[in-house]
């Protein structure tokens, strides 16, 4: 099965006319049968908020977690951590995400990694950590520097993953140098695989300009149909070697993400069985 969803449910305003805040994710599980909860990469939900979003969507729907930043090393000392301890936050992380695997919608956990996170066995030790503290659950992988990926050390980067039951998180990003991956079209887990549609705004990829925010331009893309024929044909590819498929699209700054994921689901001609109901368009 390929599963074709959205980064967060929250910003997508083509999909949210005429409704309130509160029924936003309600509206969404209409559209798309998984999210991406990027909210647990910023600071670690509390159960209550979890349970909310698992009663507020369908039966089948699936949350693709964020894991949270800290877990990744993108807090460099930077700000005081809430945890006095790794093993109180892996602690406080794993208990957040309970509900979700209790009610069979935790389709898994997404270690993302920052662009400074390079090949070097300190780092490598700590992804054998980070497995094994989240050993009870599917893990993708996602790195954001590309010497996991020169010829070197491309095959021994994809055999660790396969040794350790990572997932491969597959990335669409633009190819702006040592702070991005190439496309690498190997799943490492037979039952699953993340695809994640950064998008291709090379200028954007590496640092606003001088005044910009980086998420008003970082994330600014909008996918032709040229480029959806193309990952089409590639996920039909996945789709022969691993059994589900999950694609994200997260080309949100300028607010594509929707229409261009709305596209390739028509285009791959998949029909969502159990959607949220949702309102008739009328015009």
């Amino acid at each position: 099965m390929i599963y074709i969803g959205l980064s967060g449910w929250g910003d997508h305003h083509r999909l949210y006319e005429g409704v309130k805040p509160a029924e936003k994710l309600q509206t969404y599980a209409g559209y798309f049968p998984i999210v991406e909860l990027d909210a647990s990469f910023y600071a670690v939900p509390p159960q209550s908020s979890i349970r909310k979003w698992v009663d507020e969507t369908p039966a089948s729907f699936q949350f693709v977690v964020k894991a949270y930043q800290e877990i990744t090393g993108h807090q460099r000392g930077e700000a005081p951590s809430p945890f006095q301890s790794k093993q109180e936050m892996f602690a406080a992380f794993i208990e957040s995400i309970q509900p979700l695997a209790e009610a069979g919608k935790l389709a898994m956990v997404l270690c993302q990694f920052p662009p400074w996170f390079d090949v070097q066995k300190k780092h490598v030790a700590w992804l054998r950590v980070v497995r094994e503290q989240l050993k009870d659950f599917p893990v993708a992988l996602e790195f954001r520097h590309e010497s996991w990926f020169l010829p070197a050390y491309r095959e021994k980067t994809l055999a660790l993953m396969r040794e350790e039951n990572w997932i491969h998180s597959i990335c669409d990003e633009p190819q702006a140098g040592a702070r991005s991956i190439p496309t690498v079209l190997e799943p490492t887990d037979r039952q699953k695989t993340l695809v994640r549609m950064h998008g291709r705004n090379v200028h954007g990829w590496n640092g606003p300009s001088k005044g910009q925010e980086w998420r008003d331009v970082r994330y600014l893309y909008d996918y032709n149909e040229r480029e959806l024929a193309e990952w089409k044909t590639r996920l039909q590819s996945l789709r022969q070697q691993c059994e589900h498929i999950y694609v994200v699209f997260n080309n949100n700054s300028g607010g594509h993400a929707a229409h261009n994921a709305r596209a390739l689901i028509e285009m791959m001609g998949i029909e969502y069985t159990d959607l949220a109901p949702r309102q008739l368009d009328l015009f």
